[in-house]
């Protein structure tokens, strides 16, 4: 979709940008989670904007005479564009929050988007590692504090199911050594103790001695560069990469790799979706059912064995 790219992409109509305060100063989002509405929104401008009769600049009036008709005309030429229907669905979420904060705060009528429908795409089952593979991933010896700082990282990453940024927003006050647990501020600022293994505590005692080396005053961070700064995700990221290469791993490990295979490996053991749920710090149990198909093979494999309905071989003898 060839949208013309103006000085809207900066510049937001009035009530757009009173959405966006909103949501940074009562909502409190995060600042990624910010950037992401604002994305969103500056679509639906350009998609105002790249209509046939508009020849004025987008302003609040425009986006108060949307009607469903627009938005599923939006809908439709950003799809045939190439846009996925899953981000079709996070962007007409955004737009749809901001015609209820209008109604609510504004007392507009009607929300254009309400009843708009996006195209599905595939689910996405995440990729994880096998028990072998993260076991496989994290045999190392740290020969000097920047692989004792990495082996901390992943071991806390894999016991706790952390997010990348919630990995690096941590300070060593967060971990409680002698309860065994860390605390998390997650999406939204939500905060939750999560329980951390043997192992990553253990690392993250080695780490911590050789972390008050390398810090630099004013900093809080539990992870640090080499400068003694708050480590930068995508150096997380690279260095986890590096690590998987130098385990003679097949795979591309990514950080929410080692995410999801706490979450698949917690629930093939348990089956108790609620508690990986929360340790997860999903707001919605749809988004953790995705790790109950993981291991379908294995489920059904133990559901033949066990269930006096399932379907057993028959001894021919």
């Amino acid at each position: 979709m060839n949208l013309p790219h103006d000085e809207q992409d900066s510049i937001l109509p009035p009530l757009l940008e009173e959405y966006l305060a909103y949501l940074a100063s009562t909502r409190r989002l995060s600042v990624l989670t910010q950037q992401s509405y604002r994305r969103d929104l500056v679509a639906l401008v350009r998609c105002i904007a790249g209509l046939p009769d508009k020849k004025q600049p987008v302003s609040d009036a425009s986006l108060i005479q949307l009607h469903s008709h627009d938005i599923r005309h939006f809908v439709a030429r950003l799809h045939s564009s190439g846009l996925s229907g899953r981000s079709l669905a996070r962007m007409l979420s955004a737009w749809r929050g901001f015609y209820r904060y209008l109604i609510r705060q504004h007392h507009h009528t009607t929300n254009p988007c309400q009843d708009v429908r996006v195209p599905k795409s595939p689910q996405k089952l995440p990729h994880a590692l096998s028990p072998d593979e993260a076991a496989q991933l994290l045999a190392f010896d740290p020969s000097d504090a920047l692989a004792a700082r990495d082996l901390a990282m992943f071991e806390l990453f894999y016991s706790s199911g952390l997010r990348l940024t919630e990995l690096t927003r941590l300070q060593p006050v967060d971990v409680d050594f002698g309860e065994g647990t860390v605390r998390v501020t997650g999406k939204g600022n939500k905060t939750r103790i999560v329980p951390v293994g043997e192992l990553a505590l253990r690392a993250l005692q080695t780490w911590l001695p050789l972390r008050d080396t390398w810090l630099v005053t004013g900093e809080t961070a539990l992870f640090l560069s080499k400068r003694g700064q708050r480590i930068h995700p995508r150096t997380v990221a690279f260095r986890l990469h590096q690590r998987a290469l130098l385990q003679h791993l097949d795979e591309q490990v990514h950080p929410h790799a080692l995410r999801h295979s706490f979450a698949s490996h917690l629930l093939q053991s348990s089956g108790d979706l609620r508690a990986v749920q929360e340790m997860l710090g999903h707001s919605s149990i749809r988004s953790t059912q995705v790790y109950t198909h993981l291991d379908f093979q294995h489920l059904a494999k133990v559901y033949d064995q066990a269930h006096p309905r399932a379907r057993k071989k028959t001894d021919t003898n």
